[in-house]
């Protein structure tokens, strides 16, 4: 069995600046991490891995330190490894994502038996690269998964619905978007970090998957956003506390609100 794991580098913050020329975000200068969702989609692969004797390859498309994530994925258990880094790529929206990691993917294995994402990612909260991926991919799609059991090419997966967990059956291939709910993700061992530090990296551009320019980056992204902005922090007013004396609070916001010919 081999299932394919996709990760994202991301922002370990919530303080992002935006280039102001191409509305995309800036991540030089900033500290990164493995998106967390996809922590939790690379730990059900390594379960499958341990139970199955399955192969775990884990692809990234980002900058070229985007490595950082994938040599924690090689840390954590995973067998191959592949960054997916061209300019080309550059401003991709999740449309021109999808297409270039579903080629990348094709690549890896024209039929992996899984390939799993993190529900979101906390940079975009987007939840449309997986989907996206299998619709490239032609292969039925499970969402909101918490749980993978597999047995003689069919699987079982427990779902985090709004009223409860569903259970779905089906046969694989198939891809799945994993949500915080599923296992804990493990943490690396230091044997691990030493063979993932020694490790050379396959880097893919665009000719190297076969992906079409129009389909990528920018010119590939149908979203185009006109302009991005942080609302400017308010200053001024009044804080009245009502915790000790609320119908004080009261009579002090409608003086207020009368001195102002409001109320």
């Amino acid at each position: 069995m081999h299932i394919i794991v996709c990760v994202k580098q991301v922002p370990d913050t919530a303080n992002v600046r935006i280039n102001p020329e191409t509305n995309t975000l800036m991540r030089e200068g900033v500290e990164s991490i493995m998106n967390p969702f996809d922590e939790y989609a690379l730990e059900e692969a390594l379960k499958l891995k341990d139970a199955h004797g399955a192969r775990v390859t884990v692809i990234s498309m980002g900058p070229p330190q985007a490595e950082v994530v994938l040599r924690e994925a090689m840390a954590r258990g995973a067998d191959d490894v592949v960054l997916l880094t061209d300019r080309a790529f550059a401003g991709a929206d999740t449309l021109a994502t999808s297409y270039a990691i579903a080629q990348a993917i094709k690549k890896v294995n024209a039929k992996p038996d899984l390939v799993l994402f993190g529900k979101q990612a906390i940079d975009g909260d987007t939840a449309q690269v997986g989907p996206g991926v299998s619709e490239f991919l032609n292969v039925p799609l499970v969402t909101y998964v918490k749980s993978i059991t597999v047995s003689d090419g069919t699987f079982t997966v427990e779902t985090q619905m709004d009223e409860g967990v569903d259970v779905i059956e089906g046969r694989m291939p198939a891809v799945m978007t994993v949500v915080k709910e599923a296992s804990a993700p493990r943490f690396a061992s230091l044997s691990g970090w030493m063979a993932a530090k020694k490790t050379a990296i396959p880097r893919w551009g665009a000719k190297d998957v076969g992906a079409a320019a129009a389909m990528c980056g920018l010119d590939g992204s149908p979203t185009k956003v006109v302009k991005i902005f942080a609302p400017p922090t308010k200053t001024g007013g009044v804080r009245m506390d009502g915790r000790e004396e609320p119908s004080a609070a009261v009579e002090a916001i409608l003086k207020a609100l009368q001195d102002k010919g409001v109320a």
